[in-house]
């Protein structure tokens, strides 16, 4: 390719809000240009990236024994009516009606599509497992889409569906698609952790996140550097921390004036704080009414929303405001668990199991209890806490710390969840009707691309991995007015072209070389080669765009040189 025949409209300026590197970098060396809120044209040199990336996708997906199909990006409504995700969605599903009046949406993922694939075609166990999968345009009507390709509204996936027919099956598939994305992503250079996560609005009994290492992710991931334990924070789990049990004593109501905090309770009475529990007090929101529902967790720890929500079974937990705590006899700063409303759900944090001689608040303004013994009452317990950097790891007691991170594919377990809603079942080894175990497993192709430049690029501009780059080696003609340097350029770009290195030449006349390295810095190839003053003596200049390095090397070498590469 010549750059004289590409459209490549590099530019210095970029939006305000592109504050990360892959935005920036993308957007200024003319890979991809904004044509709406969340949504992106890719340019020629994005398109090669995309499409090599999509075709290491392919090829692993291919390799694992997935099936490739097509699904709509256009997906009748009433699929999401059946399986109940038309409501829970929200305003992310982009709805509309054609001129018959019949719904639908544009998909932002296929489980629906993939079941209604199946239903009715496949009526025995002796026919299963299947996997399919597809790389197709997806959409979600982000309420803030920002960060360039990393959070759009429209955005190419991957996602496949497995259909099984036990559960054991299942986890046979979910451990294939574990390995081969661990493969796709060894494959295009990515640094990466493989971490439980929450299953969020696709559902499912399980779940894995594959998270990209890079300070500029969004989210926050706990790993343990001593072995393989990662997770999302909104998963992660520790080392439960355990002192001394104490004595059971007679509970005792004191006197606590205008002490609300932990902390300040805590001194008070002279408690260690590990000893109390405080009530986090949260309004859940279901599909068609919200409640109010209290969390007791340690008076060290912190409650960790998602898994209070999902505790629950909620769409979502918010702050409780005054009125709402008034109406439910709640007082903040003194709720406890002794005299409390029975009309209220209590859910208790995992690691209070068993604990007595336990501080919490008396119900009552300005009072709180001692010696409460959590093991005389009826509770509802579950994960509740957030892990915090220092924890212990759960799988070998080492310290856990944080790490930021890019989610660039979540794969899932989901059971009978979708294949039940939908009536989609097949005959077992007895002959009875059974709803389908399902898979799902998806990546963000069009994410990968920025996701790369987060991880590879310095202050120049992008940094191409060997498996993305659009192009290994970019020729650069330093002075293509000089028909005999234009002339050993176009023959150099033969000579590699011949043996299989894909190249690009910077034949424009008009632009200055350094105009032309400033491009060269800003697309990120691999290695420049320089055809200046010097070839007339048979040497040009092979410059390692990472090291910065420079080498000359002999015209008549050249090919002997490239291939050491």
């Amino acid at each position: 390719m010549k750059f004289s025949k590409m459209f490549l409209p590099t530019t210095k300026e970029v939006p305000k809000d592109a504050t990360l590197p892959s935005h920036k970098f993308l957007l200024k060396g003319a890979f991809i240009s904004q044509l709406g809120s969340g949504i992106y044209n890719f340019m020629p040199l994005g398109k090669i990236v995309l499409n090599k990336i999509t075709k290491i996708v392919k090829e692993e997906m291919d390799n694992s024994g997935s099936n490739e199909v097509q699904f709509g990006f256009v997906t009748p409504t009433s699929f999401w009516e059946e399986s109940g995700r038309a409501s829970t969605m929200g305003k992310e599903l982009l709805k509309f009606d054609d001129r018959k009046n019949t719904s639908y949406l544009l998909s932002p993922t296929n489980e629906e599509s993939a079941v209604d694939l199946i239903r009715n075609k496949v009526n025995s166990y002796k026919e299963l497992p299947i996997s399919l999968y597809h790389i197709n345009l997806k959409f979600r009507d982000e309420a803030r889409p920002r960060f360039g390709l990393m959070r759009c509204r429209e955005f190419i996936m991957k996602d496949a569906y497995s259909f099984h027919a036990t559960q054991e099956d299942l986890i046979r598939e979910f451990h294939v698609m574990e390995e081969t994305y661990k493969k796709i992503y060894t494959r295009l250079g990515l640094d990466f952790r493989v971490v439980e996560a929450d299953s969020g609005a696709i559902g499912g009994s399980g779940s894995k996140e594959f998270m990209l290492l890079a300070n500029s992710g969004e989210d926050t991931i706990v790993v343990c550097p001593a072995c393989t334990y990662g997770a999302n924070i909104e998963a992660a789990r520790r080392k439960a921390l355990k002192k001394n049990k104490l004595d059971t004593l007679d509970i005792e109501k004191i006197h606590t004036p205008n002490l609300q905090t932990i902390q300040e309770v805590c001194s008070f009475l002279k408690v260690d704080p590990y000893y109390s529990i405080k009530a986090v007090i949260k309004k859940a929101i279901y599909e068609n009414e919200s409640k109010i529902v209290v969390f007791f967790i340690r008076g060290t720890d912190t409650l960790e929303d998602t898994k209070a929500c999902n505790s629950i079974n909620a769409l979502e937990v918010l702050p409780a405001n005054e009125d709402e705590l008034k109406s439910a006899n709640l007082l903040a700063g003194y709720c406890g668990i002794v005299n409390f409303p029975k009309d209220i759900r209590v859910v208790f944090d995992e690691e209070l199991k068993g604990e007595n001689n336990i501080l919490c608040g008396a119900n009552e303004e300005h009072y709180h209890l001692k010696n409460v013994d959590l093991t005389s009452l009826d509770l509802e317990f579950a994960d509740l806490h957030l892990v915090n950097e220092g924890d212990l790891c759960p799988k070998c007691s080492q310290t856990l710390i944080y790490k930021k991170g890019i989610e660039a594919g979540h794969i899932f377990q989901l059971g009978k969840k979708y294949s039940s809603a939908m009536n989609a079942t097949f005959l077992d080894q007895n002959g009875k009707p059974q709803a389908f175990f399902m898979g799902c497993y998806g990546i963000g192709v069009s994410r990968l691309v920025a996701a790369v430049i987060e991880q590879h690029h310095d202050e120049k501009g992008c940094l191409w991995t060997k498996e993305t780059t659009p192009f290994m080696i970019d020729i650069i003609v330093s002075n293509a007015k000089k028909e005999d340097e234009l002339n050993i350029g176009l023959d150099i770009y033969g000579r590699i072209k011949a043996i299989g290195i894909e190249t690009i030449i910077d034949d424009r006349v008009k632009e200055r070389f350094g105009f032309k390295m400033n491009d060269f810095e800003l697309m990120g190839f691999p290695y420049a080669i320089i055809v200046g003053k010097r070839c007339k003596d048979g040497y040009v200049e092979l410059v390692n765009r990472k090291t910065s390095k420079k080498i000359e090397i002999e015209i008549t070498n050249l090919e002997e040189e490239i291939k050491k590469l």
